[in-house]
């Protein structure tokens, strides 16, 4: 209950209520597995009353080098360390990207809306921008057009298109509507390429724009509902 209000981390909830900070009804809670609904709930951390604080959504020009986490056990910099000194609520991000890529990467604390975003079945398009070592021949287009099966998975994408080459690399545009891991890097080494940047520039209508590596903004209200629109009985009713 405390991770899904945006309060904190799972992790971090749980340690809160087993140093016995949390009380519910008044008396304090240190089972983190207690089951407590939500409408009912009177909790309060360290005798202050929680208030869920305000949603929040975010889009960040992620730098190449950072690694998608709170922390790192490698002592390697986060994406966080772009959100540093702000004056925010506990955010997580919504999705991944691994340490060698770049580009958008969206933030919340609204679990649910991030989980609507972030699921299998939403047919939200993610489009990248892919340098390759060599310029997109025919056969290597084809290739990747076609799909591959690789560690017992099949990859594929919704679309490939060649944007540019010039001397010994060039780049592609990606559009996926799945997210196994480390997909495009894993579909170009099958067709005997590697690449050497992957840019996410959009995830679904929210494209990056002109948003400086490193830099966030918050989504306009059209872009979180276009991203993931609240289910009916959330929504307020016509009069």
């Amino acid at each position: 209950m405390l991770s899904k209000s945006g309060v904190c981390s799972r992790s971090q909830a749980e340690a809160l209520v087993r140093a016995g900070r949390v009380s519910v009804a008044g008396r304090v809670c240190t089972d983190p597995e207690r089951r407590t609904p939500l409408a009912a709930a009177d909790i309060a951390i360290d005798g202050v009353p929680l208030a869920p604080p305000a949603p929040v959504y975010l889009a960040l020009n992620k730098p190449r080098g950072l690694v998608t986490s709170r922390s790192d056990e490698r002592g390697r910099d986060t994406v966080y360390a772009c959100l540093a000194d702000l004056d925010l609520p506990w955010l997580a991000p919504v999705g991944r990207l691994d340490r060698a890529s770049e580009g958008l990467l969206l933030f919340s604390n609204d679990s649910a809306w991030a989980a609507r975003v972030s699921a299998a079945g939403s047919g939200i398009l993610k489009t990248y921008h892919v340098q390759l070592d060599r310029p997109p021949a025919p056969d290597l287009l084809d290739c990747l057009a076609a799909g591959v099966e690789d560690a017992g998975e099949r990859l594929s994408a919704v679309s490939v298109a060649a944007l540019r080459s010039g001397g010994r690399t060039g780049w592609l545009e990606i559009v996926l509507d799945q997210g196994r891991n480390r997909q495009i890097r894993r579909m170009v080494a099958a067709c005997g390429a590697r690449v050497l940047r992957l840019v996410r520039v959009a995830i679904g209508p929210v494209g990056l724009g002109d948003l400086a590596k490193g830099h966030w903004r918050p989504l306009a209200d059209a872009e979180r509902d276009a991203l993931a629109p609240a289910p009916p009985w959330h929504r307020p009713l016509a009069l």
